[in-house]
Parts: C-alpha cells; sequence; structure tokens
C-alpha cells in the first residue's frame, strides 16, 4: 500500500509531520495513531461529534475536497470556530493525490 507525507498543525502551533500516512485510511485514525493534540474522534468516525475539527491548508482545499451535506450539519455544531476550509477530518479518506497536504487542527470549541 502507498503513504503520503501530512502534516498537522497542532492547537499549539506546534507541526507535526506523519511520513507514512497509509492510502485508503482516514485521516482521523491517521492523527489519532500518532497523537495529534486536539484530535480526539469521540464518536469514533461517526460524523457526530465534531471532536476532528480541521482547516485544510486553502491550497489543499480543491484537493481535499468540500463536506457533504451529513458533515456539513455536524459541522454546524461547531459554527463559531468553523471557517469555509472546515472539515471532520473522519469524513476525508487519505488518497495519493494528498501527498504534502497541511492541515490545522481547529480550537476547542466551549
Amino acid at each position: 500500500m502507498s503513504v503520503v507525507k501530512i502534516t498537522f498543525v497542532e492547537r499549539s502551533g506546534a507541526e507535526k509531520v506523519i511520513e507514512d500516512a497509509e492510502v485508503g485510511d482516514n485521516m482521523m485514525q491517521v492523527a489519532t495513531a500518532n497523537g495529534i493534540d486536539g484530535i480526539l474522534g469521540e464518536c469514533g468516525g461517526g460524523c457526530a461529534c465534531g471532536t476532528c475539527h480541521i482547516y485544510i491548508d486553502p491550497e489543499w482545499h480543491s484537493v481535499v475536497g468540500a463536506a457533504d451535506d451529513v458533515e456539513d450539519m455536524t459541522l454546524d455544531m461547531v459554527s463559531e470556530t468553523r471557517k469555509p476550509t472546515s472539515r471532520l477530518c473522519c469524513q476525508i479518506t487519505v488518497s495519493d493525490n494528498m501527498d504534502g497536504l497541511r492541515v490545522i487542527v481547529a480550537p476547542e470549541t466551549l
């Protein structure tokens, strides 16, 4: 299976580069397996909680794509921190064209 490099910018501002994100995995699994601060995935990838909220670097937004309707409704729960490039990383499947992707972990919601 092929792998790609993904950079996560944690809430502290620290960048954590994952050199071996496997194509076909979802990004929440990649983040939690690598201890990315701020990615909790409390619903286990069910698109129900918003605890894996990230911002896609604008230059990568067209590669990753927009949220579907269900994800969009879940993102509405975190509206105070939502941006046009917001996604839930549990809903993003790592693909070959994401090599070099950079994402920012969204701030914690109150």
